[in-house]
């Protein structure tokens, strides 16, 4: 006698490497779902609260100077490896890991003014406003304390960069300087105008081209190929630090003395790209993302801001009770944490995004973070969600400083619009991307 049964695989309704977790059968048809759309805005207003209440963006604190740092600079090739200097001309490797120094030399006898890797790992390049430039291996086996070269300058040094490939780095100061590794003076001598400058920047994807900025508030283009200045914008104030993209070789980031930061396109600099907004008082420093899709900027005013790089206003705004002016700050080569540098001698490790959790994520909560993501995407629009996703606590004196700020931009925008009313010969009103823009002008050739 046969009997008939009901054969069934566990794979038709358990969930994959999983066994005690059901399938879900879901009907994705929208007529049958009428309430779809209001139980996605409620996920994603419960998201945005939820990311808010998580966020905690400081990582560690690492202390170990004893004066402020004014230049830091991560390592190309070695992920958890930063290198920062300091006033009294201390230099220290970190390893961002361990959280600890993991070399330290007293380097200059004057402030660290620039710090760059060099082309082989193991070696990085500090100046100083003593005059000197020295390269340094930490793992040499004649004794790390002692620098492996050490190049004497006419001047005190700004700035420092080299070449991604070449044996050849820049500096300013007095004027901007082409170096060679194997020769004791420099080998070429740019200038165009200026007193002098206030930092150099190699373009690491055109390896070419590199940039400086003047105290008489000039951005210059050169050019290794022509030997000479290729182009010069004048701003209305002085910049304090400029980035290349790593990504677009044409684009850079500039932070300046007006609270703003400028992206530029280096084949039509009449304007800017975009306008990096939000600061209260001077941006010290500027720097990409190894993605090229976000930008950090450390102030005067004691605060870090990130951007998107498409976008005019902060995202997110860090600050402690203790860190004082950020003179440095840099993006972590894995673009997961950023660095700052400040006057009261520490270096800070914050997310780059405040409410992302750190370690190991399985594939489900994966889903789930990245479902929640798109709903805050989608429905971002909202009024209630977007502000509650754009309130920030800030310092009373930084949201004084910005309450100043707005009156004085109106009050301005106001007297130029009454001027405008009894102007006969009306000028077309400036950009806010050309306004700050003074003039360009390009190198002849002789």
């Amino acid at each position: 006698m046969k009997i008939k049964t009901i054969s069934r695989s566990s794979a038709d309704y358990v969930r994959e490497r999983s066994q005690d977790i059901h399938k879900v059968q879901r009907n994705l048809d929208p007529t049958i779902h009428p309430f779809e759309q209001g139980r996605e805005y409620v996920r994603a207003l419960n998201a945005t609260k939820l990311g808010r209440m998580f966020a905690k963006p400081f990582v560690a604190g690492l202390s170990g100077h004893i004066d402020g740092v004014y230049c830091m600079t991560k390592h190309p090739h070695l992920l958890s490896s930063m290198i920062s200097g300091s006033g009294d001309g201390e230099i220290r490797v970190w390893n961002l890991s361990e959280q600890e120094t993991s070399w330290s030399v007293q380097a200059h006898k004057g402030m660290v003014t620039g710090v760059s890797a060099g082309v082989n790992n193991d070696q990085f390049l500090s100046c100083s406003t003593d005059k000197t430039i020295k390269i340094w291996q930490p793992s040499a086996e004649q004794g790390s304390s002692e620098p492996l070269e050490t190049y004497l300058g006419q001047y005190s040094f700004t700035g420092l960069s080299h070449h991604r490939k070449d044996p050849l780095f820049i500096t300013s100061g007095n004027s901007v300087e082409l170096w060679d590794e194997q020769r004791s003076e420099p080998i070429q001598d740019f200038a165009w105008g200026a007193d002098s400058y206030q930092t150099v920047k190699f373009n690491q994807v055109e390896t070419n081209i590199f940039s400086s900025c003047g105290t008489d508030r000039t951005i210059v283009l050169y050019d290794l190929r022509t030997s000479k200045p290729i182009s010069k914008m004048i701003m209305t104030l002085k910049t304090n630090a400029i980035c290349w993209n790593p990504i677009e070789a044409y684009t850079f980031a500039t932070a300046n003395e007006d609270h703003n930061a400028y992206i530029f396109d280096m084949r039509n600099m009449k304007a800017a790209r975009n306008v990096l907004k939000d600061h209260v008082s001077a941006v010290m420093d500027v720097d990409y993302s190894p993605t090229g899709q976000e930008i950090v900027t450390g102030s005067y005013d004691r605060t870090i801001r990130l951007y998107d790089a498409k976008r005019g206003h902060s995202y997110d705004v860090y600050h402690t009770k203790r860190m004082q002016r950020v003179f440095s700050v840099q993006y972590s080569m894995d673009s997961k944490f950023v660095l700052s540098g400040s006057d009261d001698g520490n270096v800070r490790i914050w997310k780059a995004h405040a409410n992302e959790k750190l370690g190991i994520k399985d594939r489900r909560e994966r889903t789930h973070l990245e479902y929640m993501d798109k709903l805050k995407e989608r429905y971002g629009h909202m009024k209630e969600i977007k502000r509650i996703d754009r309130h920030r606590h800030v310092p009373v004196e930084i949201k004084r400083a910005d309450h100043v700020k707005k009156e004085m931009l109106q009050a301005r925008k106001n007297k130029d619009e009454r001027r405008r009313k009894y102007d006969q010969h009306k000028q077309p009103r400036a950009s806010e991307r050309s306004k700050n823009i003074i003039g360009v002008s390009k190198q002849t050739s002789s």
